[in-house]
């Protein structure tokens, strides 16, 4: 099936209603493991809650992990030490009083998923896991601005030397049309590297002379783009990026397993995500969303069982133009 191509309005400014800011665009690429609590406290699921009352208030903690046997079982709040007191049952176990599901999120995603998870389920604090399912440490919204305003600090001395050099790569290169075509191929279920071609194609866009909002748009959609691949492919796919001086062209290609229904699917919240792949933070239903918002135009091809074809692309007026040979005239039929 195929959608019909559909124009959207380009975000020109950071005034913008739908405009990407660099917090938004550092949130898909820090990851959780760096902004991150370690030094977490730990509670043992037959520690009393009397013991437990006092290890918040020498600790200054607010939640704290429960753990039995090197594993996740559960996570203390405030709020359970307040029904405690109010029982008056401070000689209870941990165990009674602890929430015994646990949401989490892996150390190795971007901090986007938590910030997603935050959003969604309105708890103070996310445990955070490596791939063993053991506990790293504890993630709140608190180290989640922090580790934006630190990573906004940042020294960008020596990328703004290579954006320079970058930025001149098409001068002595004479053709009638001139392209940066940039292919990538994603495994499925690499979460490792899931959002590693994003970052590397919105750098690329960056030292090539590109608007940092620019930039960000296309990061944000090659990062859902490429997110899909990952968890709703059987065999991965291939990533493709065409840059020229009026627009930027996004494909991406797999071979399976196809989706029932495109317009359905077009919906936000939306999503075929296995129970497996929720546990891990993903398939929240809204990649196309955020695609959609990002890009002018968004086509997407899909047959059950044979795979799916998904383009999109932005068109760039004369100020946004990367590299050489902007010409109004050139066509933007998707």
């Amino acid at each position: 099936m195929v959608l019909p191509s559909v124009r959207k309005s380009i975000i020109v400014d950071d005034n913008a209603a739908e405009d990407i800011s660099r917090v938004e665009e550092l949130s898909y690429e820090l990851k959780i493991a760096e902004v991150m609590t370690r030094d977490v406290l730990f509670i043992s699921p037959e520690m009393s809650m009397r013991e437990v009352i006092e290890l918040f208030r020498k600790g200054h903690i607010s939640g704290a992990p429960v753990v039995q046997d090197d594993m996740l079982v559960g996570i203390i709040s405030m709020e359970d030490l307040i029904r405690c007191l109010i029982n008056s049952d401070q000689d209870s176990k941990a165990a009674n009083y602890m929430t015994p599901n646990v949401i989490t999120v892996n150390a190795r995603d971007p901090i986007v998923e938590a910030v997603k998870l935050f959003v969604n389920v309105k708890v103070g604090r996310l445990v955070v896991l490596n791939d063993e399912k053991k506990v790293q440490g504890i993630i709140t919204k608190g180290d989640i601005t922090r580790g934006l305003l630190n990573a906004l600090q940042t020294d960008y001395k020596q990328e703004e030397i290579r954006r320079y050099r970058a930025s001149h790569l098409f001068e002595d290169i004479e053709s009638d049309r001139t392209s940066l075509i940039l292919r990538y191929n994603i495994k499925a279920r690499d979460f490792t590297h899931g959002g590693a071609a994003s970052s590397n194609i919105k750098r690329a866009l960056v030292r090539l002379g590109a608007s940092p909002q620019l930039a960000r748009r296309v990061g944000i959609a090659v990062y859902e783009a490429e997110i899909n691949l990952i968890i709703h492919t059987n065999n991965g796919g291939y990533l493709r990026v065409e840059i020229e001086p009026h627009r930027i062209s996004l494909e991406t290609t797999d071979d399976g397993p196809g989706i029932p229904d495109v317009t359905q699917a077009l919906k936000p919240g939306y999503s075929t995500a296995t129970e497996e792949i929720r546990e891990l933070g993903f398939g929240a239903g809204m990649g196309l969303t955020n695609m959609s918002r990002c890009v002018d135009t968004l086509v997407l091809e899909s047959e059950p069982g044979k795979g799916t074809h998904l383009k999109m692309r932005i068109f760039l007026n004369k100020e946004e133009s990367v590299g050489e040979g902007w010409s109004a005239s050139a066509d933007k039929e998707l």
